[in-house]
């Protein structure tokens, strides 16, 4: 066996982690930092694996985050191609799947997650497919040449953007959600609906309130989709978009307090347990942003930076800053939407501009104040709300501030 030594070891080579790796050298701390990723690859950009790189190039390079000569010059050291399989807490110490055995001064935690696969029956034919990383999104590359109809399963982002992807390829796309409404978990009925209607008017067969049955094949190939109404669908590959589980198994097995759902920590990142830190998509944390929800995971690049920022600040003894907004983006059929805050719960909503135009934003109020905001192609209010939200901005006239040709207020 192996072994290595780090004064900060981090778990997981996606923006969490390095993020925190890179802002822990830009202070120049000169404590030493090894990222242990499971993925080969150079740490790289997820975002637009289900964008633009699913239909720009045959075999896309991987967005980077930093070139191949900043790693070769970091004082940080990578080590890819590995998992860390077992912690020990008290040792300080862990295991990855080659064998090597790594001592830790602090341990982040940023390992991310897997695309949730449902066992469907049939889940394991050839051409059932997930986009969670750069090897997912070749593997489904490659498959494209020979496909003229591709079902997607799942309405959320992935799903979608994922649909808007195929249909620039000129792939038959049918989408099968079984909530009511496209976006549900992530916004309201209004933008739900205009992007329903986008999503139609690009020809994708668009089916909601009803789930997969099963995976149909022959001699080991996906041939079909039955849907628990009893409908089949014909298709040449599937892919599932219904959201990611956690990689946190090691941790929870060490005495963390979390369970499959995610890592609880405080408001510095800390778990439960000594010098153990988590942060990005496996963390679950209690959000300044909303409202009686409890903790939960905010899957999104900005909240990774956010909590990268809060270990970097903890570990160099600073006080912790107050967090900003979430924000989030998508881009579907060349519209964008844009969003800043938590709209669930809101108790009031304010339609700014009509969808009808293809131009507009929903308002999300909460005892009044102003919590979260959704733009479609307005990004000016996009970038005034994110100041009105930090403020608890309490609009006192909600005919005006519903005019769209007056511009929010700056603070």
């Amino acid at each position: 066996m192996t072994s290595e030594t780090a004064d900060i070891l981090v778990v997981g080579a996606g923006h969490a982690g390095v993020q925190m790796a890179l802002t822990m050298v830009k202070t120049g701390d000169t404590r030493s930092i090894l990222i242990v990723g499971a993925e080969p690859h150079l740490p790289y950009e997820r975002p637009p694996l289900t964008k633009r790189l699913l239909y720009r190039a045959a075999d896309p390079e991987p967005a980077l985050l930093r070139s191949p000569d900043y790693w070769s010059r970091s004082p940080v050291r990578l080590m890819l191609g590995e998992r860390v399989v077992t912690v020990d807490a008290r040792a300080k110490t862990v295991t990855t799947s080659a064998g090597t055995s790594i001592s830790y001064g602090t341990l982040v935690w940023a390992a991310g997650g897997t695309a949730t696969l449902p066992r469907f029956p049939g889940h394991g034919l050839s051409g059932v497919h997930s986009i969670r990383g750069h090897d997912d999104l070749v593997a489904l590359r490659r498959r494209l040449p020979q496909a003229s109809h591709i079902t997607v399963v799942g309405a959320g982002f992935i799903g979608l953007e994922t649909a808007s992807a195929l249909r620039v390829l000129g792939i038959a796309v049918t989408v099968i959600e079984a909530a009511a409404r496209p976006l549900n978990r992530v916004t309201s009925p209004i933008v739900s609906d205009y992007f329903s209607d986008l999503h139609r008017a690009h020809d994708v067969d668009l089916r909601l309130g009803t789930g997969v049955a099963e995976f149909l094949g022959a001699d080991g190939v996906l041939t079909a989709v039955r849907l628990d109404d009893g409908t089949v669908v014909r298709t040449d590959a599937v892919i599932v978009g219904v959201g990611m589980t956690p990689v946190v198994a090691p941790v929870i097995e060490a005495g963390a307090k979390g369970d499959d759902g995610g890592l609880d920590v405080d408001e510095r990142c800390r778990t439960s347990l000594t010098d153990v830190y988590a942060i990005g998509d496996c963390a679950r944390q209690v959000s300044p942003w909303s409202s009686g929800v409890g903790a939960r995971r905010v899957e999104s690049v900005h909240n990774a930076g956010q909590q990268a920022a809060a270990v970097v600040g903890s570990l160099r003894g600073e006080a912790v800053s107050r967090s900003a907004p979430p924000r989030f983006w998508s881009e579907q059929h060349g519209q964008e939407l844009k969003t800043v805050g938590l709209w669930d719960p809101a108790d009031e909503t304010v339609l700014r501009g009509r969808p009808a135009s293809g131009s507009f934003s929903v308002v999300y109020l909460r005892a009044g104040r102003m919590v979260a905001l959704d733009a479609v192609n307005r990004p000016r209010d996009y970038a005034r709300a994110q100041s009105l939200i930090a403020s608890g901005w309490n609009p006192d006239d909600l005919d005006a501030f519903a005019d769209s040709t007056v511009d929010l207020p700056r603070l």
